[in-house]
C-alpha cells in the first residue's frame, strides 16, 4: 500500500491529507496525520494470527 502525507488547501482552510492508494483521510494538522500513519504502519507490521478452520467430520 502506498501511503502519502500531503498538505491540502480547501475553501475551509489548510489541512493535511493521508492518501492510501485510492483512499484519503483528512486531518487538522500534520502531527495528527503523521500519528495516524505511524499507528497504521505499526498495525500493518504487527503479527496476525489467522483462526484455525475446523474440518467437518465426514459422515
Amino acid at each position: 500500500m502506498n501511503v502519502i502525507v500531503r498538505p491540502l488547501r480547501t475553501t475551509q482552510g489548510n489541512s493535511w491529507q493521508v492518501c492510501m492508494d485510492q483512499h484519503a483521510v483528512s486531518f487538522r494538522s500534520e502531527a495528527e496525520a503523521q500519528r495516524f500513519v505511524a499507528t497504521l504502519e505499526a498495525r500493518l507490521k504487527a503479527p496476525h494470527v489467522l483462526p484455525e478452520l475446523k474440518q467437518r467430520a465426514a459422515g
